[in-house]
């Protein structure tokens, strides 16, 4: 069996996700690969490994947070309001998400979400009422829900150049997508007791057997999670009544159907964002650092894939020992951005460069617009990643 070949884009790339991505290159079925300028280490598949496979899906390929996505919208209105009316719309955020491990809303959230088919397997069966309980939340890890400034120099997407207020938010499908990726990476670990070191957690299921189930409660936490996201935005923007220009929305840690080099695959983009031509997407950075609105290029070396943030360059213990929030809280200041919450794992020297980043790819996907953090919230200090 001879090894795929696959592309990197970027440089600073972690040697334990290089060799998780080798693990994967080297599967019976592997098809094509391609690594993104923000990869690191991760479960299986490491962030920012995008892999088209034949016939299967590899649960830790997509991930834990199934279907974690980015979501934005643009408001008609100009973005000092952020910072003349701070209380306005940290309230607008607080009252209207929570943050944490088991955060839950004690009134449940109603959206169409819930009239799916909840009973395709036992995992989401079982975890129903709790996802609805979890529905309209923001969980932790590198969640956040954040205001901010986003700029177009030029007329793009209908709207004029200029600066606008807008709202970004990141999560997934919460404790209800960990639960559905464990499950089913367990029955793929006992279907291929052969797979050894890094190719363990990469083991699959075939799609037209056991991973059909798999790939159902898979999209339905596609769903869900994009529920998550609509009922959030929605309600902050009942809140402030402010007109609403645009909205986009994409996501990652997904697998889809496509077709690649004239073949039909499974591409799985674990922390990758699609971006197929002429498809929008959001690249964030961190906390205090600029993010993008892009336009898929449509690459076919990259399987029509971006990366989907800055990626991480430390560890989050390394980075809550060597960084302080003195230091963290005066470079925010001179960012003019304004922290409610957050753990120290997630200070923005903790990722790597944005604009490096973005500049490894501009093959892959052309920056439209670019958004700076102003107000932001993420879980409190303490709390264990979901991610």
């Amino acid at each position: 069996m001879t090894k795929l070949k696959y592309k990197i884009w970027g440089t600073d790339i972690d040697p334990e996700a290089m060799a998780q991505m080798e693990a994967a290159a080297s599967l019976p079925i592997s098809v094509a690969g391609a690594l993104m300028p923000d990869a690191h280490v991760g479960y299986g598949l490491p962030i920012g490994g995008v892999l088209a496979t034949d016939n299967a899906v590899i649960p830790y390929g997509v991930g834990v947070d199934i279907a974690c996505r980015m979501m934005m919208t643009i408001f008609d209105v100009p973005p000092k309001f952020v910072r003349t009316q701070e209380e306005l719309y940290k309230k607008a955020i607080e009252e209207n998400t929570r943050f944490g491990v088991g955060a839950e809303w004690k009134v449940k959230k109603q959206h169409d979400v819930m009239d799916e088919d909840w009973s395709i397997s036992p995992v989401t069966r079982e975890m129903k009422d709790k996802a609805h309980r979890q529905l309209g939340t923001s969980g932790s890890g590198n969640h956040f829900v954040e205001f901010g400034e986003i700029t177009f120099e030029e007329e793009a997407l209908g709207i004029p150049a200029g600066s606008y207020l807008a709202l970004l938010s990141h999560s997934g499908s919460r404790g209800t997508g960990a639960q559905v990726a464990d499950y089913y990476t367990r029955i793929a670990k006992q279907k291929h007791p052969e797979l050894i070191g890094a190719a363990r957690n990469l083991a699959w299921l075939d799609v037209d057997e056991e991973g059909a189930e798999y790939w159902a409660a898979m999209e339905l936490m596609g769903k869900y999670a994009s529920a998550n996201h609509h009922l959030i935005h929605e309600a902050v923007i009942k809140f402030l009544k402010h007109d609403v220009l645009k909205q986009v929305e994409n996501h990652h840690n997904f697998a889809w159907r496509e077709k690649h080099g004239g073949r039909n695959v499974i591409v799985h983009r674990k922390g990758a964002t699609p971006a197929g031509k002429g498809v929008l997407g959001i690249i964030p950075g961190s906390m205090a650092t600029p993010g993008f609105l892009v336009e898929g290029l449509g690459s076919e070396e990259s399987l029509a894939s971006t990366s989907h943030g800055a990626g991480r360059r430390m560890s989050r213990k390394q980075a809550s020992k060597t960084y302080n929030w003195k230091d963290t809280k005066e470079f925010l200041d001179k960012q003019g951005v304004k922290l409610l919450s957050a753990g120290l794992d997630e200070v923005p020297w903790a990722y790597k460069n944005i604009h490096d980043v973005m500049n490894a790819q501009l093959d892959l996907a052309k920056p439209i617009a670019k958004f700076m953090p102003r107000l932001v919230k993420m879980a409190p200090a303490g709390e264990r990643p979901e991610d």
